[in-house]
């Protein structure tokens, strides 16, 4: 637990000193939110704000995870390799990145409520998937941009990559958020609903601690 806090620490503080990165991806949320609003003002349906939400936000975890390990130059992957476990790093990577994309999806959600509104929703469903969502997106992006990294550092490979691991993802937290538009969904399809959520995130980070080392060998 050490070394992982240690690897997260160091990312923390990349992260503080290349600020124009992470300024990039706030430009990226707010432009776009923006250009929404300009298109369709604050009159939109829910099913429509729930489409618009989660497609911004898709974007901006492949801007804010896809660095993970491309922007990793090769000696650095080689000194990593020799004072950590593979399970370390990938490890650290997926907290780190999951904690980022809650603050960043906490962030654009507020621009979103800002300019768009925030239609009827179930707390209580609501915010749990959202978290979920987001912690979900960040470790499956992870993984590919892992991939991706012992491909090459090619980022176009990680988009090929990345849209099909996550759409399964996407498709439960969009219905997620369509069940909490019910004013009583009841608990057997809230529990359900976060239950299928919680499976695939941990599944995700399970086959992530399976397959890394093999690449992390490479």
């Amino acid at each position: 637990m050490k070394e992982v806090f240690d690897l997260i620490k160091k990312d923390f503080l990349l992260e503080i000193r290349q600020k124009y990165a992470l300024n990039a991806i706030l430009l990226y949320v707010v432009s776009t939110v923006f250009v929404v609003q300009l298109s369709f003002g604050r009159i939109i349906d829910d099913t429509t704000w729930i489409a618009l939400f989660w497609i911004i936000l898709l974007f901006a975890a492949f801007n804010a995870v896809s660095k993970s390990f491309i922007q990793e130059h090769t000696a650095r992957r080689l000194y990593y390799f020799m004072i950590a476990a593979p399970v370390t790093v990938i490890m650290s990577k997926i907290i780190y990145n999951s904690l980022l994309m809650v603050v960043l999806g906490f962030l654009s959600l507020g621009l979103y409520i800002l300019f768009l509104g925030l239609p009827e929703l179930n707390p209580v469903i609501f915010y749990p998937s959202f978290i979920l969502g987001c912690i979900g997106l960040a470790s499956a992006l992870t993984m590919v941009s892992a991939i991706a990294s012992s491909a090459g550092s090619n980022a176009a490979l990680m988009a090929v990559l990345g849209f099909p691991v996550v759409i399964p993802l996407l498709l439960l937290v969009i219905n997620a958020f369509k069940l909490a538009l019910q004013i009583d969904p009841g608990i057997q399809r809230i529990a359900g609903s976060l239950g299928s959520l919680f499976l695939i995130d941990a599944v995700v980070v399970i086959l992530a601690v399976v397959l890394f080392p093999y690449l992390w060998r490479k």
